[in-house]
Formats: structure tokens, sequence, C-alpha cells
């Protein structure tokens, strides 16, 4: 079932294709040509180094202070949020249990 099949092509004439063609005994096989010779690559002209001026560095520097203080605000107030969740089920909880634990008594 999941073997691949591979068709023979059945023609409208209901003759088939075969997959490989018999080579005949008289005709021999001619040798492969000769490699051309490799030829001389090109030098490839080799890229500058990227050079940084003073203005340049320091705009750099001030957009990774800035990538680095947004990125730091966003996470110390996904912490927070947390944090003030936890806070709140934690309270939640607590006066559940108060208000359960004075049904039972009032019985």
């Amino acid at each position: 079932m999941l073997q691949p099949r591979i068709p023979v092509n059945p023609l409208p004439t209901s003759h088939s294709i075969p997959l490989l063609k018999p080579i005949p005994d008289d005709i021999e096989p001619t040798p492969a040509p000769a490699p051309a010779p490799a030829a001389v690559p090109t030098p490839v002209p080799s890229r500058n180094s990227v050079q940084l001026t003073p203005g340049s560095a320091v705009a750099l520097a001030a957009g990774g202070g800035a990538v680095v203080l947004v990125v730091g605000a966003v996470l110390v107030s996904m912490l927070l949020a947390v944090a003030i969740s936890a806070a709140s089920i934690a309270v939640v909880a607590v006066v559940l249990r108060l208000l359960v634990r004075d049904m039972q008594k009032g019985r």
C-alpha cells in the first residue's frame, strides 16, 4: 500500500513504453570528452570593514541603551502584573476560606 508505483505509460494504441531501452550490441559507447583545463578564477575585490565615525558610534550606543531600557521596562511591568495578580488571588482565597469556615460554624 505504501510502496510507490511507477507507471509504464500505456498509449492509446495499447503499446507500452518500457522504462529502460536496450542498447544494441553493434553500437559501441563513445568515451566521455576530456575535461577542459580549469580557468584561473578572477580575484574577488575584498570588502572594506565597517568604519564608525564618532557620531555614528554615539548613535549606536544610544540606540542600544534605548533598546535595553525598553526591554527592561516591559519585563519589569510583566513581572509586576504577575505579582499583583498572585497577591489578589491570595487575598480572594483567604476571604473565601474565612467565609466557608463561618458558614460551617453557623450550622
